[in-house]
């Protein structure tokens, strides 16, 4: 939102209610904080910088999964097998530290009645993806949304991933990847099928 003065010029850009000038000065306070000079040549414009790229980075909070899933086909002639998706890559940051998460998700479903497009299972990802996020939360809201949205048989979601607040700090285990994993319907009553969807995705 922009908020405008009486000559209709805008005059203050607000986002969630904080104007873009108070968010930089708290990036500025915390540039202060680690012992930098937030003026130098190198840092006067990175508030700026940072403002920008967190609106791409968590973008998220800004999409709704119902749109996402909003459009579906129902011409399958019947088909009930599974459909998996694996590999996608994703980013987002931990929400007890704001350090990254870097990863990949494989998704496996088994329809009733309809499918969605495979670009919106990648989608739903990257909406969950590009918000604060703990893995666990984030396996089990990928996999819950599917399941009510499109009401599957089934759902079955793996995530694997590097959490740099473990990597880069703490304990500083590089290249130590964390596992979850979420299922529904078919995939908690039948171990073939769940079976069959983690070789899928091996």
């Amino acid at each position: 939102m922009v908020e405008k003065n009486l000559s209709g010029t805008a005059e203050k850009e607000f986002r969630n209610g904080v104007s873009n000038d108070d968010a930089k000065k708290a990036l500025e306070l915390l540039l202060k904080w680690i012992g930098e000079n937030p003026q130098r040549e190198g840092l006067k414009e990175t508030p700026k910088r940072v403002l920008k790229a967190y609106k791409e980075w968590f973008a998220g909070y800004n999409q709704n999964p119902v749109e996402i899933l909003s459009k579906t086909f129902e011409e399958i002639d019947g088909y009930r097998e599974m459909i998996s998706l694996k590999d996608v890559g994703f980013h987002s940051f931990c929400e007890h530290h704001f350090a990254p998460i870097i990863g990949k998700v494989h998704i496996g479903y088994i329809p009733n009645k309809k499918v969605v497009g495979l670009s919106k299972l990648a989608r739903l990802i990257e909406m969950y993806a590009r918000r604060l996020q703990v893995q666990e939360k984030m396996t089990a809201e990928i996999g819950n949304t599917l399941q009510n949205h499109l009401d599957c048989l089934g759902v079955g979601v793996v995530v694997e991933a590097e959490h740099h607040c473990m990597c880069s700090r703490g304990i500083k285990k590089q290249g130590s990847l964390m596992k979850t994993s979420h299922f529904t319907g078919i995939f908690l009553d039948n171990s073939d099928k769940k079976n069959e969807f983690m070789r899928s995705i091996s």
